[in-house]
């Protein structure tokens, strides 16, 4: 069967639009330069979880390590500053991404100088899967704590981060393919 070239042009043409129209917050792959996500461990108030962030072969972040309980720790995670990234009339962020069945949070900010964060927990599996988060149903959180704040109604965000912090010792492995804005 012989493919008309204008309809393959329009074909690719569409798909191209569609891609350019997803504000896309992150994209893991074999030319990510991650030395810009840090990494924020218990560490800071005496705990001894450790983690790191690194690049498989097929480009996906890996966000592992161990989290420990002890010395009142608990918690390990990465962040990165963006640009201020405008949301525009984006209701939700997508991850794609391979988890290992245990809970992380995903915490964003709209002034990275904000002390609090918004925050969403989401449950992993085994399998490659795509998380839709409502940016409304993000709640804000200081050092685990939920404030009495509105949950997030910014129209920007500056900071994204993921946390592992499941009140006991163990390892982790999360494996992060793209983050993207959507409706």
């Amino acid at each position: 069967m012989k493919i008309n070239s204008y309809y393959l042009i329009l074909l690719l043409f569409l798909n191209q639009t569609k891609l350019m129209s997803q504000n896309i917050i992150y994209d893991f792959n074999n030319q990510s330069n991650i030395s810009n996500w840090v990494i924020v461990n218990d560490d800071v108030m005496g705990g001894i979880s450790s983690c790191d962030i690194s690049l498989d072969k097929q480009g996906n972040g890996i966000f592992e390590g161990k989290v420990s309980t002890a010395n009142n720790g608990g918690f390990s995670s990465i962040r990165l500053n963006l640009n201020k990234v405008n949301i525009k009339n984006n209701t939700h962020i997508k991850i794609r991404l391979k988890g290992d069945n245990k809970k992380y949070q995903l915490r964003i900010k709209a002034n990275r100088r904000d002390y609090h964060s918004y925050v969403y927990s989401f449950k992993t599996s085994n399998e490659w899967e795509i998380i839709k988060i409502p940016l409304k149903d993000m709640y804000p959180s200081f050092r685990g704590r939920k404030l009495n704040m509105k949950n997030f109604n910014n129209y920007f965000i500056e900071q994204i981060s993921f946390l592992v912090g499941n009140k006991k010792n163990e390892n982790f492995k999360l494996l992060i393919d793209s983050i993207i804005l959507s409706d």
